[in-house]
């Protein structure tokens, strides 16, 4: 199969081109920013998405037509069928699938004009408005946490936004976790939220509110979360040691993807912890920078704040608490951090407590809409002296 690299990011070449790699006869598509690709790939091949994932570390995923129909026809299965409208960027998973959803459903994806705000989106769902048969078609939506915080902010002081937000009959939020407090608003606003897990390497999320799409197998190994099933990607490539280490054969021969994720299943829902590789040690305590993240989120306008460690002195580790300056609400820096390190004490213990707050104009966000922690960790190695502010 021959691959065929795509340097547009333009949403109209990127459907153009899956639409060839996933229901016609080819080629297969390199999407993202890769170099050194072969030309020719395995049979199957649709699509290759090369990202740097959490790590920083890039990797070319390998995902083949079944991988990604599959996880789409899952999809319907779960939340229906209807009409989808692309707010992500389009060269990467969760883009790709909502493209690929819309493929396989026979319709073209509505395509959200110009960056994203609340005004954008208004205008987009506005005009999905259409039925079928005298019947209503349903419409659809795939957003991150820092998108939906846009809409939930605008939609609160703004009926068209809230009507418009309100009026998709599901809208997955995945690329990191959702913070109750901004779920529990969304839902406010009357948004039909469904939080979805999983990857490039499952063809974007294949767990849907903690529970497994149809045909997904989970398990947890070890404390790890790793998941199973006909979403999986083949691997990456030009990189088998990587692939070997990823995915995984049980003693019957099933492919297992290592999510290098923490987490555990109550009653058939997955709930996840946190990264294994987000610790730090401070004063001796591995402290989860995840769990530290999230306790902070509960405090009321918090919920898109980023923690990132950083070196100290004194406990060789530590960790700062990110904030756009509008999440202050006015409020001061002390009284802030104080709070956040009250209910992280309240949560975790006290030697997880932030050391301080790093108050930024807009926290950094990657092209796909999530924080960039690769260019906060930078920010913060390069303050020589920072000003602690803790108690």
């Amino acid at each position: 199969m021959q691959l065929s690299r795509l340097d547009s990011a333009d949403p109209r070449d990127v459907l153009r081109a899956l639409r060839a790699a996933v229901l016609g006869a080819g080629p297969a598509v390199a999407l993202g920013a890769a170099s050194g690709l072969p030309t020719d790939v395995p049979a199957g091949t649709a699509v290759v998405v090369t990202t740097s994932g959490s790590t920083g570390y890039p990797k070319s995923v390998a995902l083949s037509r079944s991988a990604l129909t599959s996880s789409a026809l899952a999809t319907t299965d779960r939340i229906g069928s209807g009409s989808w409208l692309l707010a992500l960027p389009a060269t990467y998973v969760a883009g790709v699938q909502v493209m690929v959803r819309a493929l396989v459903a026979g319709r073209d994806p509505a395509i959200l004009a110009g960056s994203f705000t609340a005004q954008t989106f208004t205008a987009a769902a506005s005009a999905m408005a259409a039925s079928e048969g005298g019947h209503r078609v349903p419409t659809y939506t795939s957003l991150v946490p820092a998108q939906v915080q846009t809409l939930v902010e605008a939609g609160e002081t703004d009926a068209a936004v809230a009507r418009a937000f309100a009026s998709f009959d599901a809208v997955l939020v995945g690329g990191q976790a959702l913070p109750p407090a901004l779920a529990d608003r969304a839902a406010a606003l009357g948004a039909r939220i469904v939080r979805t897990y999983g990857s490039t390497e499952t063809s974007g999320g294949c767990v849907y509110d903690g529970r497994p799409l149809e045909g997904v197998r989970l398990r947890v190994e070890d404390g790890e979360v790793q998941l199973g099933g006909p979403t999986l990607a083949d691997g990456y490539l030009g990189d088998p040691e990587r692939t070997a280490e990823t995915f995984v054969r049980d003693a019957d021969g099933a492919r297992w993807y290592r999510t290098g994720d923490s987490g555990s299943v109550e009653d058939g829902v997955l709930r996840i912890t946190g990264r294994r590789d987000n610790v730090i040690v401070s004063g001796g305590v591995n402290v989860s920078l995840d769990r530290v993240e999230q306790a902070v989120r509960a405090l009321e306008g918090l919920e898109g704040a980023v923690v990132v460690p950083t070196r100290d002195e004194r406990w060789g580790e530590a960790s700062v608490v990110v904030l756009a300056r509008r999440a202050l609400r006015g409020r001061a820096e002390p009284d802030v951090l104080h709070d956040v390190r009250r209910v992280v004490a309240e949560a975790i213990g006290a030697p997880a407590r932030p050391r301080e707050l790093l108050v930024l104009d807009e926290v950094p966000m990657t092209s796909t809409g999530k924080p960039d922690r690769a260019l906060l960790r930078r920010l913060l190695a390069d303050d020589e002296e920072p000003t602690p502010r803790g108690e």
